[in-house]
């Protein structure tokens, strides 16, 4: 299955030039948050890992976490599938299907125990909400992720539990770690996670034989150790108290801060606002329509996505985003209807001063 030879000795055969793989070496490192002085190590773990087999398992999901993932331009989704790994199983990606890809399965299972990678999109439901080749979905993820090195749960579904999981949950939907334990689990949370994040994490497991280092949430730190706030393109409105009130209105064509027409920046951290989109052009934020915190537990039930959830006293104020982020997790913020009074009488008595001037 070439699981033999190395990633770099499976590049050289299809082309790829040295020159051309030291760069997507070094685009890998600077993927993976690494300084540029560690691009040798990513060189060394190149040249001399093997392609690792992959397992992909897709149960309560939309497919959003798999179109992301062929969207993956650093590193590029076909270097990943074809130089770095060995997909051997999956519904959307794999060749081969019915008997012949469950056989697969089966045999990268009993062949390689302990070495293969796990990846799953959706949630796990109750064994009679979901049937994959004559199985239930739930006993094949138990049954697959019992040998396997590593599980990386892909999107909010298998991070969380999903949209499916809204209250009342009649499927009873779960996040993978609610069912799998004994085995690492990685989550990769968004709806979907954003495509370079998805090929990153894999390709951090494949260089250096480990998960990257993880939050207290079990995600990786490299792509949520920042909220969405913290480099929006936005934030200088939102520390000068510019805000939109409406979708419809002079601040919305202007670029204001989208908090009051429901924007959860301030409390959702992903790489949104670093990374970008598509390669790197937008993001939701920068494209006019606020963040519904959709890498976060629960967003699904967290009340209407264009609705002020906290309100912040006083428009033209300027606030700590540490304390707007408690304020929107419904803590209370001392002094901040203060600092808002207090701004909104030096703007009028500015204002009058500027008239008696003239």
């Amino acid at each position: 299955m070439g699981f033999e030879k190395t990633i770099y000795e499976t590049a050289i055969e299809k082309g790829i030039s040295r020159r051309d793989f030291l760069k997507a070496c070094t685009a890998l490192a600077a993927t993976l948050g690494l300084d540029y002085s560690q691009t040798s190590n990513v060189v060394q773990a190149m040249e001399t890992n093997k392609r690792v087999p992959v397992i992909w398992l897709q149960l309560m999901d939309c497919t959003g976490c798999s179109e992301s993932f062929i969207r993956s331009s650093h590193p590029r989704t076909e270097n990943v599938l074809l130089d770095m790994i060995s997909l051997e199983y999956s519904e959307v990606l794999s060749a081969a299907s019915g008997y012949q890809i469950e056989a697969n399965r089966e045999r990268v299972m009993e062949e390689y125990k302990g070495e293969y990678i796990l990846a799953v999109e959706g949630n796990v439901t109750d064994a009679e909400f979901l049937t994959v080749a004559g199985h239930s979905a739930l006993e094949t993820l138990k049954e697959t992720a019992k040998h396997a090195k590593a599980v990386i749960a892909y999107g909010s579904c298998a991070s969380w539990g999903g949209i499916a999981a809204a209250h009342p949950n009649p499927t009873n939907a779960r996040s993978v770690d609610d069912v799998i334990k004994g085995v690492p689990v990685m989550k990769v949370p968004g709806c979907p996670p954003i495509a370079e994040v998805m090929t990153g994490v894999i390709a951090h497991v494949i260089t250096f034989g480990r998960l990257p280092e993880l939050d207290g949430k079990g995600r990786p730190k490299a792509f949520y150790k920042l909220r969405i706030h913290d480099k929006c393109n936005r934030r200088a409105y939102f520390d000068a108290g510019l805000f939109v009130e409406s979708f419809d209105d002079e601040g919305a064509k202007i670029g204001y801060c989208l908090y009051k027409v429901g924007c959860k920046g301030p409390t959702t951290y992903n790489s949104c606002a670093e990374m970008r989109w598509n390669g790197g052009v937008s993001y939701p934020i920068q494209s006019g329509n606020p963040c519904i915190g959709c890498s976060e537990k629960d967003f699904w039930d967290e009340g209407p996505f264009f609705t002020r959830r906290a309100k912040i006293p006083g428009t033209q104020t300027t606030v700590n985003p540490e304390k707007v982020g408690l304020y929107a997790a419904g803590v209370t913020v001392a002094g901040i209807a203060a600092h808002a009074t207090a701004t909104a009488v030096k703007k009028k008595q500015d204002e009058k001063n500027s008239t008696e001037d003239i």
